[in-house]
């Protein structure tokens, strides 16, 4: 629910006041869209081809980080760090991300209230108390045997 009119030069304007991200009269490289250098974004087939060729490039990285969440390695860094190279030129890339950082800082703020720090530690416990158990029960059934080495009993 925009105000104002769409006509070149006019700032578009929310209903807040508030200039809209990208909006007239805001500087580029602070609102969304491409971060490609203007000789680049000048020309439309070398722009086109930068576009490809960030496209490509993330797509290795998120690939790289898909493969590696249930290999070993960082993979949901990667994938972020995939999402952040699509970023530099795609608005979508953009919004995906800004979502991501405001979901990220609420689960940061849920996790430092009180309660909720209580509960975790509470059922952190209560897991330690039960691997102890079964660790107990284990030890005292087969001793420090290894399972793939218990013959049957």
């Amino acid at each position: 629910m925009n105000t104002g009119s769409d006509e070149p030069g006019e700032a578009i304007v929310t209903v807040d006041g508030s200039k809209p991200d990208g909006a007239a009269g805001e500087p580029q490289g602070e609102g969304l869209g491409s971060r490609a250098p203007e000789f680049v974004k000048a020309r439309r087939m070398l722009h086109l081809s930068w576009q490809v060729g960030v496209f490509v490039i993330g797509l290795a990285v998120v690939g790289a980080g898909i493969v590696m969440l249930p290999l070993p390695g960082p993979g949901w860094v990667v994938i972020f760090g995939g999402m952040a190279i699509w970023a530099t030129e795609f608005v979508w890339a953009q919004l995906v991300l800004r979502w991501t950082k405001r979901k990220v800082t609420e689960a940061a703020q849920r996790a430092l209230d009180p309660k909720v720090r209580r509960r975790n530690i509470t059922l952190t416990a209560i897991g330690l108390v039960i691997i102890a158990v079964l660790t107990g029960v284990y030890l005292w059934k087969f001793g420090f045997e290894m399972p793939w080495k218990i013959k049957d009993q």
